[in-house]
């Protein structure tokens, strides 16, 4: 009897886990795993007529795209990684300058489409070439962490020594008025997805921005108007573009003008 009692406990407790990985742990399970697939399906495609132009941040360089790189590559895209004094001049020169260059490189590879990726100050350097430039084979542009209204860091320390010996004179460009340069671009006229990160390992200068914040833009102020899609991630300012999650978002919206998320698989 005592026997049958157990049985019949194991069983019962044996239904409710089945009960508790169906309804709330098999869903989840099944939605990363189609999100991989997904991936992986777009990894064997063949994009060598597509290029991407890479644009790294302030005082960071193209290794800081190394993963982006890398995964972009092994999708099949034609990637130009591109390699800039960026504290050297102002944005606008850094504009006319670079991304001039990267696509004069996409043109040299006769790629048929032009996208952009984007981290930090390279997403405004980017905005202002295209507010002043037409291009016509312009595909997709994807911003890691753009300051598009700008950065209250540069307000409240932009006139301290040794800011402009760290940032140059583009950085002293990035402050939240409304003259300053990415408040008056306007809205964009072409696709853009924006991912921004909500957390922080600089507290001090998290102290210096309302809000959420990756610790060098606020989420807010990432925004653009006009953007076609939008998504905040787990991130720091300074990993964002190395994170899997990001690389996997990025190459999404680089095939369907858009960011996946777990709705598209219901």
């Amino acid at each position: 009897m005592q026997v049958r009692v157990k049985v019949l406990t194991w069983f019962s407790w044996g239904r409710k886990i089945f009960v508790i990985l169906v309804y709330f742990i098999m869903p989840g399970i099944t939605n990363y795993i189609f999100s991989m697939t997904n991936y992986n399906e777009t990894a064997m495609s063949d994009k060598s007529n597509e290029c991407v132009v890479l644009f790294h941040g302030l005082a960071r360089s193209s290794r800081s795209f190394s993963a982006m790189e890398n995964a972009l590559s092994k999708v099949g895209y034609h990637v130009i990684n591109i390699d800039y004094p960026s504290r050297k001049y102002t944005i606008e020169k850094l504009a006319e300058n670079y991304v001039a260059k990267g696509i004069a490189e996409c043109s040299f590879a006769r790629t048929e489409k032009i996208h952009f990726i984007t981290h930090s100050m390279g997403g405004i350097i980017v905005r202002y070439y295209l507010m002043n430039h037409s291009l016509n084979n312009l595909g997709h542009v994807v911003m890691l962490s753009p300051p598009n209204q700008g950065s209250e860091i540069v307000d409240k320390l932009g006139n301290f020594p040794g800011f402009f010996a760290l940032n140059g004179p583009a950085g002293q460009q990035l402050g939240t008025l409304p003259k300053s340069l990415p408040n008056k671009l306007g809205p964009v006229d072409y696709s853009v997805g924006v991912i921004t990160g909500n957390k922080s390992i600089n507290l001090i200068l998290s102290t210096l921005i309302p809000g959420d914040d990756d610790g060098k833009v606020s989420v807010e102020r990432a925004k653009v108007a006009g953007m076609s899609d939008y998504l905040v991630v787990p991130h720091t300012h300074p990993m964002i573009m190395s994170s899997k999650e990001v690389i996997r978002q990025t190459i999404n919206y680089l095939q369907n003008g858009r960011f996946y998320r777990k709705t598209d698989t219901q």
